[in-house]
């Protein structure tokens, strides 16, 4: 069992930057895959990165390509997402996920993830 509390989110102006923090509870961390998400108002949930479980692969949503960057410290169960030169359109509610995979499985596959934290708010004002 993994839960998952995300934090970090907040009102930012476009062009700013922001860095979410998910820290995981549980003795499994290590072994599960992470990943982020986001969902705006009246739109589908998106995926947005995610790392395997040792970090060694990454993926990124096309949209967010070379302005966020995923990384995780498995000693403090932690997942980041540092989030730069923001702009309004990646205003949503941001989720932390925790695949019952470790690797090789399509990442941005939001069913292949079994553990979800509460969401934090991110705003971009522009």
């Amino acid at each position: 069992q993994v839960q998952l509390v995300e934090s970090g989110g907040g009102l930012v102006q476009a062009g700013g930057s922001l860095r979410l923090s998910c820290a995981a509870s549980g003795r499994t961390f290590s072994r599960h895959a992470m990943g982020w998400f986001r969902q705006a108002p009246g739109k589908e949930r998106e995926f947005v990165a995610a790392t395997s479980s040792s970090g060694g692969s990454l993926s990124y949503a096309d949209t967010v390509k070379g302005r966020f960057t995923i990384s995780r410290d498995n000693t403090k169960k932690t997942v980041y997402l540092q989030m730069n030169s923001l702009k309004p359109e990646d205003t949503a509610v941001y989720y932390c996920a925790a695949s019952t995979y470790s690797d090789y499985f399509n990442f941005a596959d939001d069913s292949l993830y079994g553990y979800w934290g509460q969401g934090t708010q991110v705003t971009v004002s522009s």
